[in-house]
């Protein structure tokens, strides 16, 4: 039988993963990291903005890629992880740097520096449009917006393997709400993530046509549905470690803990907790937790 990896790479005309060159720019120190701003190249030519963060003083212990969320503010991506601007709970660069991680964090296409009609973070009101054209467009073309997201995953992948110096076995991924939507496809098409962290991000389809929840733009794919569901695409990650974080209250990762117990298996580490949407310092906390755990293993 054909994994679901192989038939939605079929399905999306997404080629396989291709060494990526970078360029480097402006370093600045931080407090126990260096901030240091890369661009490299997308699969249509377009330039892919992205900060890397390296601890200072010590050898990396391991590596990841964090994927920014949405929340509305496609003025924020990069800048956000970074912790200098938006939500302190989503400073995961710094945090993780501290504790001995190379971290690369991509604006995601549409937002902060790849946004079409200005850059840096400031918003503009048409914000929303070039995100919804990023899909539309494509669609018309026969394209989709998937296959963009997920080649450019593949390349931050490509670009953090080739930087951090760390053994291949402990280098993976995480994401918030659409960066967690993102890690989630992304790991499981790409098994060079060796671990993923999803945040916000896993409810089954059924549960979020029932409550009227948006699904990502990226995931506008004709005939999705009925190709895969939520448990089939975490299922795919199996059986490389993966953390599953989730709110009750929180209408993107409603049914998570369902979701979760369809796929079975030891491989998934749960926190669920009676709250919303946004990330607070418990789960903050745990993800950093959980990701070194993850890359200090033998």
């Amino acid at each position: 039988m054909t994994d679901l990896a192989t038939t939605l790479r079929a399905q999306l005309g997404l080629a396989a993963p291709v060494p990526v060159a970078f360029a480097r720019g402006e370093v600045v120190a931080g407090d126990g990291y260096d901030r240091e701003r890369i661009e490299y190249r997308g699969l249509e030519g377009d330039v892919i903005p992205a900060f890397l963060f390296t601890p200072t003083g010590r050898d990396p212990i391991g590596g990841v890629v964090v994927f920014h969320q949405h929340n509305g503010e496609f003025h924020f991506g990069k800048s956000e992880v970074a912790g200098l601007v938006g939500d302190a709970f989503q400073a995961f660069g710094p945090a993780l740097a501290r504790r001995g991680l190379v971290v690369l964090a991509p604006d995601a296409i549409s937002f902060e520096d790849r946004r079409a009609a200005v850059r840096g973070v400031e918003p503009d009101f048409y914000d929303w449009l070039q995100h919804y054209n990023a899909m539309s467009y494509r669609l018309i073309d026969g394209d989709t917006l998937m296959r963009k997201v997920l080649d450019d995953a593949q390349r931050a992948m490509s670009v953090l393997l080739s930087v951090t110096g760390v053994e291949a076995h402990r280098v993976g991924i995480a994401g918030h709400s659409y960066g967690g939507y993102t890690a989630l496809y992304h790991a499981a098409l790409d098994a060079r993530c060796r671990f993923a962290c999803l945040s916000g991000s896993v409810c089954s389809f059924d549960t979020r046509r029932r409550e009227g929840t948006g699904f990502t733009l990226f995931e506008s794919v004709p005939g999705l549905a009925r190709l895969l569901d939520t448990h089939q695409v975490l299922a795919a990650i199996g059986p490389r470690p993966t953390l599953v974080v989730s709110g009750t209250q929180d209408k993107y990762s409603r049914d998570a803990d369902a979701v979760v117990a369809k796929v079975g298996g030891d491989s998934i580490t749960e926190l669920r907790v009676d709250r919303g949407h946004a990330l607070d310092q418990e789960r903050f906390e745990a993800i950093v937790e959980w990701i070194v755990e993850r890359v200090s293993a033998p």
